[in-house]
């Protein structure tokens, strides 16, 4: 199996003068999920090398066992330095992409044209892309073989405006995930806030938020295996 894992690269949270980046713990579980299960992973971000991380996704109250042994892990430490530039992996390579989120997601990679026709390439192999958190924005721009957006009539989910209220960060934002998803004709669904719920729809998969990532990652799996 060779899973392809994309990351943001962008570090500033809108005007706030406040970093931002990916979330530690959206792509440690799901990278270790993987890794677990013997596949072969490799990693890309819009600029190349080292993606910024979310400074809060590193605070003691957001540890789990993937974030702990992430850090310990000097092997992945120089993987994740060196991340490939997303221009320069192509969807023939691999059996599927996972983008982990954090809200950088929602700027670089939501405008990205080679993140967009990247899915758009896995998409018309047949190949599964799952994303999760604010990850899904990578969605909204991307079309299916008949021109129309990605998630139209799909089932899907990610980040919840009630979340996005709850860590401030609203007027913050350049646009509100859940209402996008809604926007592009999506069926959005949700749980309670920071509960686990993945939405696999075919080949899509979607999580909610960190708490989801890692059974959107055994989702993936399955799928694959099957």
């Amino acid at each position: 199996m060779k899973i392809l894992i994309v990351l943001t690269s962008h570090s500033e949270l809108g005007n706030t003068g406040e970093k931002t980046g990916f979330w530690i713990e959206e792509f440690a579980a799901p990278y270790y999920v993987f890794k677990d299960a013997g596949a072969e992973i490799t990693l890309a971000s819009p600029k190349g090398g080292q993606p910024p991380i979310d400074p809060k996704s590193d605070a003691p109250e957001n540890q789990t066992e993937a974030t702990k042994r992430f850090k310990e892990d000097q092997a992945l430490q120089q993987l994740l330095a060196n991340t490939k530039k997303v221009r320069d992996v192509f969807a023939e390579d691999f059996d599927s992409v996972f983008y982990p989120g954090g809200h950088g997601p929602l700027w670089d990679l939501y405008e990205s044209p080679e993140s967009v026709q990247l899915i758009e390439a896995f998409w018309k192999s047949k190949k599964p892309v799952a994303a999760v958190c604010h990850a899904p924005a990578v969605l909204l721009n991307v079309k299916d073989e008949n021109g129309e957006p990605l998630v139209k009539g799909k089932n899907v989910t990610g980040f919840t405006n009630t979340e996005e209220e709850a860590v401030g960060l609203t007027e913050v934002v350049p646009y509100l995930l859940e209402d996008e998803l809604k926007n592009k004709g999506g069926h959005y669904s949700k749980t309670s806030d920071w509960g686990v719920h993945v939405v696999k729809d075919g080949l899509l998969i979607t999580g909610q938020n960190p708490a989801s990532s890692e059974e959107a990652a055994h989702q993936l799996l399955q799928l694959l295996n099957k």
